[in-house]
């Protein structure tokens, strides 16, 4: 006769084991969720302002000189991507304003000799995330929901985080981005309207 039921070892044997099993897949999934955190590329991240290859002040554009977005960012209403003007479009007002400037020049050599200037991307979503300007757009989300006091910036940096908790978040509940007037009550929120 056994001292103990064969049932009571498979308890003593398995309590801890699953115990110890427990805390080990927890503690994998924490270092995997932890190092994914922290190893995000700095493009994802809020503030991220890379240097650009010709400084641009949005402060005086979008500003002082109340541009409006759509003047240079004309992609934005009618194509996913809002688009970085080429030189020819900046050359339009700068052939004869601030002419003598440096920046001018080096724009205006770039222009004359058609090649593109290289601008650092300052807001980009890792390829898994399918993003299109043109329902925001059109639906009256101001560039400043995501982009921030653009107009403010003398150099353009990243505004919030583009992680999806605040993609999400504004999905669930448009209204503060949207016109007073707006019909919209909610915004898509399955996998496949940003993943694709």
């Amino acid at each position: 006769m056994a001292l103990l039921d064969e049932t009571v070892w498979d308890h003593v044997r398995q309590g801890p084991v699953a115990a110890v099993l427990a805390a080990s897949a927890l503690g994998v999934a924490a270092t995997v969720l932890g190092v994914g955190w922290l190893t995000q590329p700095d493009s994802l991240s809020r503030g991220f302002a890379p240097v650009q290859p010709i400084p641009f002040s949005h402060r005086d554009h979008a500003g002082s000189m109340a541009m409006p977005c759509l003047f240079c960012h004309s992609g934005a209403a009618r194509s996913r991507s809002a688009g970085i003007p080429d030189a020819d479009v900046c050359m339009g007002c700068h052939r004869v304003t601030k002419t003598d400037s440096p920046a001018i020049i080096k724009l205006k050599e770039a222009s004359d000799a058609g090649t593109p200037i290289a601008w650092k991307r300052v807001h980009s979503l890792p390829d898994h995330v399918f993003f299109d300007h043109r329902p925001h757009v059109n639906a009256g989300v101001a560039c400043q929901t995501c982009h921030g006091p653009i107009q403010k910036m003398t150099t353009v940096r990243q505004h919030m985080s583009l992680r999806m908790s605040n993609c999400l978040g504004c999905h669930r509940n448009p209204k503060p981005a949207l016109p007073p007037d707006s019909t919209i009550a909610k915004a898509p929120e399955n996998c496949n309207a940003c993943h694709r």
